[in-house]
């Protein structure tokens, strides 16, 4: 299943979690790593990806036997309307960028040394990572590396970012990285860059407000047996997906102290992770990447997904 495109995080659980499926949605194919499992399984695959490039890496390696492609973001009309038609039993989301994406600098997503400040899923659509860097508010900026890196000089970071774009625009990691090292001192590190470049690279592609939009729409694509799973890397992530499969799985979401029910009256169906399952540390050695991995899964139980 490995590529040198991406390698398949947590391949034990997403098979034992697809074991069963016959029809799987693939929503973040990347390099198609996960989808080859599905299909060694047995399952017909959707597979569906923003990137353009990731699709055709993904067709180059699997070709069109058993498995289908659709481009854009999982969310969209246009996917949602042709996961419904698929009629899948399985649909799975891995949140991450794939390995493919953070080795090449030309797509942006990295700190490595005159990479351009890109970050765009869908290359070429949407604003940069520099377009943000360069307009946006010393306000807005300190809000987003605060939330989304939990950076604690998120404000001196914000005033730093402001202060240099007056002299020369944001285009390069190196830019970045040295407003970083100027906010947070000489001793900041790769980890301090991990951070506040991912956090970067969710408010560029929206990663948060699309996962909380899709999500709904996804599960109401399965029907009763239907089975959603998402790996998460972010705590941001992982907190949509947690209090998402939490609130379906209850039968009632009204405020604790409302009188009567006014709510849906039953759960949706049931949490098949009681707690997230992480890779061990024999992957984490293999790849080092997968260390944050958090996979979450939810079965539907009720009528309120497809027919």
């Amino acid at each position: 299943m490995t590529s040198t495109y991406h390698v398949p995080v947590l391949a034990d659980a997403v098979r034992e979690w697809t074991t069963g499926g016959c029809r799987v949605v693939d929503a973040t194919v990347g390099g198609g790593g996960h989808a080859a499992l599905f299909r060694e399984l047995g399952a017909e695959v959707l597979a569906v990806d923003r990137d353009p490039e990731a699709i055709a890496a993904a067709r180059a390696r699997l070709g069109d036997a058993g498995i289908r492609y659709s481009s854009g973001p999982f969310g969209s009309a246009k996917v949602l309307g042709t996961i419904e038609t698929f009629r899948p039993d399985r649909i799975f989301v891995d949140l991450g960028v794939s390995s493919h994406q953070l080795d090449t600098d030309a797509r942006g997503f990295t700190f490595r040394p005159g990479a351009l400040l890109d970050m765009r899923m869908a290359a070429g659509h949407g604003v940069t990572a520099a377009d943000i860097l360069n307009t946006w508010p010393e306000e807005r900026l300190a809000g987003a590396f605060a939330d989304l890196a939990d950076e604690p000089r998120a404000r001196r970071l914000a005033r730093a970012v402001v202060r240099r774009r007056v002299t020369a625009p944001f285009a390069t990691s190196d830019d970045f990285v040295n407003a970083i090292r100027e906010a947070r001192g000489p001793r900041s590190g790769p980890s301090d860059f991990a951070r506040l470049f991912q956090a970067l690279r969710i408010v560029v592609n929206q990663e948060l407000e699309q996962l909380d939009l899709a999500l709904p729409a996804l599960r109401a694509t399965l029907g009763p047996g239907g089975r959603m799973a998402v790996i998460t890397y972010h705590s941001g992530e992982d907190r949509i997906v947690k209090h998402a499969f939490r609130d379906w799985s209850r039968s009632c979401v009204c405020p604790p102290r409302q009188p009567v029910c006014t709510c849906r009256g039953r759960s949706l169906g049931r949490l098949l992770t009681r707690k997230p399952i992480r890779p061990g540390p024999a992957e984490v050695r293999e790849n080092p990447r997968a260390r944050s991995a958090q996979l979450r899964a939810f079965e539907v139980t009720g009528g309120d997904g497809a027919s």
